[in-house]
């Protein structure tokens, strides 16, 4: 592999997202576990970059970077929601499912926004269409789906198509 190729295949993008979701599942920062970090977030995308053919590119950078605090913030807030509804009288929940209508097509930005949706405590990403314009997400307590649609729509998928200029 020349040179060239090799920074060509790394993205900063890809090995920073890996090694913040590897810190934050294994909940550790060890120094042992974070030079495992740093070397899975290395060579993961190495062992798999050949498999990739379709290659999002992200537009906004900085855009990119709100949406990463805005996710942070929002599974902290849904933590302390979580905890109060299950606390709480359980039978006040209304579980189920909802049906997301996507607008962006770009196989990266709608893994990102099921992951999203799936790391947000109360809501978890359950399945996409094959045609890939609907993701099915279960949630722990529905008072609205429209507005629950809408809420999700605005907060993580505007953002993505803006990212990715989709």
């Amino acid at each position: 592999m020349s040179h060239t190729k090799v920074i060509q295949s790394f993205n900063l993008f890809t090995f920073l997202l890996l090694l913040a979701v590897w810190l934050l599942l294994t909940n550790s920062f060890t120094p042992g576990n974070i030079l495992l970090a740093i070397l899975l977030a290395w060579f993961i995308p190495k062992l798999v970059g050949e498999l990739n053919t379709e290659k999002a590119q992200i537009k906004k950078p900085m855009r990119a970077v709100k949406y990463v605090l805005v996710m942070l913030w929002d599974i902290l807030v849904s933590n302390l929601v979580v905890a109060r509804q299950v606390l709480g009288p359980l039978h006040l929940l209304r579980p189920g499912f909802i049906t997301i209508p996507l607008d962006i097509k770009d196989p990266l930005p709608i893994t990102l926004l099921s992951s999203t949706i799936s790391l947000t405590p109360g809501t978890v990403s359950t399945e996409i269409s094959k045609d890939r314009k609907t993701l099915y997400v279960h949630a722990l307590h529905v008072e609205d789906e429209s507005e629950m649609v809408a809420h999700i729509k605005q907060r993580y998928e505007a953002p993505l198509k803006e990212i990715f200029g989709c």
